[in-house]
């Protein structure tokens, strides 16, 4: 096996192959798709499909196929969760003190923070027939929550078919998707609190995905209260802190994706919920206490 990594869409990206000579065409599949979806789906791009949708004053906007498919998948998202995964929490954030690319957001002088209400998925109009998505003026759109992983899931996918791999892993800071065989024994994986937590747990993956959410990273604090980028939509200001890390793994990452971000935003009955939907989690409180379900290994 070999790999590669460098820095995208404000995170670290590694690509793991089985064969040394297939690495430099996986890791330009990958590069192609991260694109794509930036191009997309960013919320800090003025060019973005994204930021037209989100400016269009209550139009319907043609989107691409990319396009269409981070809205199916966070819509999704929001009815499997039953809305606690939101794509309409972008006010929230950005009152917040969430207005920018996360590298300007440590650095600025946000004086408050306050809540914004939160439209709720169901004010988004999506046609996937003709291509248009529409939202009412003065509704914005953060497909923050699902659009990384379904670009890990994408990714991993193109890099198969383009590179001529039998197995390749592509990680996008913790959201995590495979295509192809695994290598004997699986593929290795480490998961943490955070990029420079200690601790953690050493894993091995025969397929589909794993996502970690983590209040610990993308947060700030401004006038003696902490902010984080996991918003409650009940609320509209970042969710109470009862776990600090949720591990999940599903059939794709976007599907373990969902179910971290929900699980932060549930709290104490996450692992219940987690239960009950078969999915194999490790959640650690802010106490550092651990807590596993549906089979996760010791």
């Amino acid at each position: 096996m070999t790999s590669c990594q460098w820095q995208a869409l404000g995170t670290t990206v590694a690509v793991v192959v089985r064969e040394t000579e297939t690495l430099v065409r996986a890791r330009l599949a990958v590069e192609a798709e991260l694109e794509a979806i930036d191009a997309a789906c960013s919320r800090f791009r003025a060019d973005s499909e994204l930021s037209m949708v989100n400016a269009a004053r209550g139009r319907p906007v043609r989107g691409s196929p990319v396009l269409i498919e981070a809205l199916t998948a966070a819509l999704r998202a929001a009815e499997l969760t039953d809305g606690r995964v939101d794509p309409t929490v972008a006010a929230a954030l950005v009152v917040t003190g969430y207005d920018r690319d996360f590298d300007a957001v440590r650095g600025s002088r946000v004086r408050r923070l306050r809540a914004a209400r939160v439209a709720g998925w169901r004010l988004i109009e999506l046609d996937r027939d003709a291509g248009t998505v529409r939202v009412p003026a003065g509704v914005s759109l953060d497909l923050g929550a699902t659009a990384k992983a379904l670009a890990a899931d994408r990714a991993a996918r193109r890099a198969l078919a383009a590179s001529g791999t039998t197995g390749v892993l592509v990680n996008l800071g913790g959201d995590i998707a495979t295509a192809g065989a695994a290598p004997p024994g699986g593929w290795a994986v480490r998961i943490a609190d955070g990029h420079r937590a200690a601790g953690g747990q050493d894993l091995r993956l025969t397929s589909g995905g794993l996502a970690t959410s983590s209040t610990l990273v993308r947060r700030w604090r401004r006038r003696g209260r902490d902010a984080h980028h996991i918003v409650d939509p009940r609320t509209g200001t970042s969710a109470r802190e009862h776990w600090r890390t949720v591990s999940v793994a599903a059939a794709t990452c976007l599907d373990a994706n969902i179910a971290t971000t929900a699980a932060i935003v549930l709290g104490a009955p996450a692992c219940g919920w987690l239960e009950d939907a078969g999915l194999p989690a490790r959640l650690v409180t802010v106490a550092g206490a651990v807590a596993t379900t549906a089979g996760w290994p010791a």
